[in-house]
């Protein structure tokens, strides 16, 4: 799928000015070329480093092998002109309870002044790199090289025991509101919510009730254009774009909270629900895929969770962060080039 839609709001706020005033400056064309996730989950060159960690008694969910790969993110700045004053962002890899992250190694291009990693919000952090000037033709290049350890998630042993959120807390409040692309306040999503609440099923059961409609009313197919859950439902179809969104959307349509979680090439949804004792938990699923529902076996980075962001440049929220680029001056559009790939020991001292 492309990104299209995603974008617009970014490419109507490019300003593209010769004479000094602060701009955003992006290649829109490989942006987009650079954003496409085909949601194909691939090959990756994994190594399982051990079996402990299995979590047998934990009440929420419960974590299996650790898979250990390292990657590289960042990005590569092309210049069609003279150029001064660069501003880049990139999401970057951040620690969750099923991910552990850690910086082994980085390069940055003399013409790169600063590199700082920053967060953007509670569930994403960001690099941020500077370059001072760079001549017609030139790059510039920064990324950071990441061990990823990443656990595998079991579904909790007794699921009879989740219920619910009488009070949901502030901080995950937000995952109860529309977003880009995900319409649970529309009339028709709401009616498919209602049409699917049971009030005799557990709150468990009611999540994959939903979750399984979506499955079952959805195919997925591949489309190199992002679509809302109200364009997958008039299609019957979409692929893990518009499968999570859906299922998302219907979720908080029911009051229950969920989220998008992007990952390489792939993006799919958890729920909230909490326990006996009222402690909250978070629980992933695969929308399209193996059938997975409170579980995951997916073992490729976490780039950030979530689903309403906000760029530098840009008014609208956005359904994914997303590299952003400006300068001060510019005799012509730079161009962005996203580095999010898998690499294999031993470490160089040059880009790839």
């Amino acid at each position: 799928m492309d990104f299209q839609k995603t974008i617009e709001p970014v490419k109507r706020a490019i300003r593209f000015n010769t004479v000094g005033s602060r701009s955003l400056i992006a290649n829109a064309i490989g942006l987009a070329m650079l954003l496409v996730l085909t949601c194909f989950p691939g090959s990756i060159r994994a190594q399982e480093t051990e079996s402990s960690n299995d979590d047998t008694d934990s009440i929420g969910i419960r974590l299996g092998p650790v898979f250990e790969s390292v990657w590289e993110f960042g990005l590569e700045i092309q210049s069609g002109g003279n150029a001064s004053g660069i501003m880049a962002t990139v999401p970057v890899p951040m620690s969750w309870p099923e991910q552990e992250v850690e910086i082994i190694d980085d390069f940055k291009s003399d013409n790169v002044s600063r590199v700082k990693r920053k967060s953007q919000t509670k569930w994403a952090e960001k690099m941020e790199f500077r370059v001072n000037r760079l001549q017609s033709g030139a790059s510039a290049t920064s990324y950071l090289r990441y061990r990823i350890k990443k656990k595998m998630i079991k579904a909790p042993a007794d699921t009879s025991i989740f219920q619910f959120a009488k009070k949901v807390p502030s901080q995950v409040r937000t995952f109860l509101k529309p977003s880009p692309y995900i319409d649970s306040k529309d009339k028709r999503i709401i009616e498919i919510a209602n049409n699917l609440k049971d009030d005799s099923l557990s709150a468990w059961d009611q999540v994959e009730t939903n979750f399984r409609w979506v499955r079952d009313n959805v195919e997925y197919k591949f489309d190199k254009t992002i679509r809302t859950c109200l364009e997958a439902l008039d299609n019957e179809h979409g692929d893990c774009e518009e499968l999570s969104s859906l299922f998302i959307a219907i979720c908080r349509a029911q009051g229950i909270p969920a989220r998008a979680v992007w990952i390489p090439d792939h993006t799919y949804p958890e729920f909230y629900l909490v326990d006996q004792d009222g402690q909250g938990h978070w629980f992933p699923c695969q929308a399209a895929g193996n059938y997975e529902f409170g579980a995951m076996t997916e073992v490729k980075p976490i780039l950030h969770k979530g689903d309403r962001f906000r760029i530098p440049g840009n008014k609208e929220e956005v359904r994914y962060l997303q590299p952003t680029l400006s300068a001060s001056n510019a005799t012509a559009p730079l161009g962005l080039k996203w580095i999010q790939r898998e690499v294999a020991e031993p470490l160089t001292d040059s880009p790839k």
